[in-house]
């Protein structure tokens, strides 16, 4: 059987989606569109292989789980994809309604670290299906992340917007890392060289993605209401990286997530032994 990869429904995802598919890596693997959350669910119930799932699900599923070494979904200062847009400023929310969208868990905690560790500010929280208009009907505040995020970051508004990749910097000086790369503990046991062949080809889009963002920004204002400009700044806020510093972010943030008690236990970095 082939490897069946995971891929994020997601303008973020498209750069390494592109890069998949101009090295050809496609024709070697089953790939299985997704959102965050169902990516990791499928992940751990064993209908993947591998797959990019939001950083905190891994963290609680880590026994079950190894991380490829190299790559993940990151931004260091603003991410535009990550978005709080409110009536009021944050710090004025404590017991008001906050509207989360379903779609992402590890977002869910980074607004719920940053209201409560940075602008000191206890809300409701709400958990609802994205869509600005209908979230602020309910609520003072909306969380959206991923393409209705990037849609209201460049739309004008009367809501204050708060890029909560920005804000994580400011809070903590690392980057933000809201995505990484897993593979099943038993997969990557029994099938050391496809794991090996996944983690390679990855790296090898991620290679091409940098050295081709105008075209990339290009293919994809073909398919969207968004000039070239629009999207060659959202890939470039983008990072893919997984080095030290980006390791560090994510050890912050699932220190944070478990001092607020969104996590039982911060969980050891493993990480894949391919070569």
């Amino acid at each position: 059987m082939r490897p069946r990869l995971g891929h994020i429904q997601f303008l973020n995802c498209l750069p390494l989606y592109y890069g998949l598919v101009k090295t050809d890596v496609l024709l070697d693997v089953d790939l299985v569109k997704a959102a965050p959350k169902d990516l990791s669910e499928m992940l751990v119930g064993g209908e993947l292989d591998v797959a990019p799932i939001p950083s905190i699900e891994y963290a609680r599923h880590a026994e079950d789980l190894v991380l490829l070494p190299d790559i993940s979904i990151s931004s260091d200062g603003e991410v535009q994809s990550i978005l709080l847009l409110a009536n009021e400023p944050p710090e004025r929310l404590g017991g008001r309604c906050v509207a989360l969208t379903d779609t992402s868990r590890t977002s869910q905690v980074l607004a719920r670290i940053l209201f409560e560790r940075y602008w000191g500010a206890t809300p409701e929280y709400t958990e609802m299906p994205s869509g600005l208009a209908s979230m602020m009907r309910e609520a003072e505040a909306a969380l959206l992340i991923g393409d209705d995020a990037l849609r209201a970051y460049h739309q004008p508004t009367d809501l204050l917007k708060y890029d909560l990749g920005q804000m994580w910097d400011d809070y903590a000086g690392l980057p933000m890392v809201y995505a990484v790369w897993a593979a099943r503990r038993e997969f990557a046991e029994r099938s050391p060289g496809e794991l090996e062949r996944v983690d390679w080809a990855l790296n090898q889009s991620n290679r091409y993605t940098h050295e081709h963002l105008e075209a990339i920004s290009e293919y994809a204002a073909r398919w969207e209401p968004f000039p070239v400009t629009f999207f060659r700044s959202y890939f470039d806020a983008l990072r893919f990286d997984f080095g030290s510093r980006y390791r560090d972010g994510l050890g912050r943030y699932l220190e944070e997530a478990h001092a607020i008690g969104q996590l039982q236990r911060v969980p050891e970095l493993t990480f894949t032994t391919v070569a």
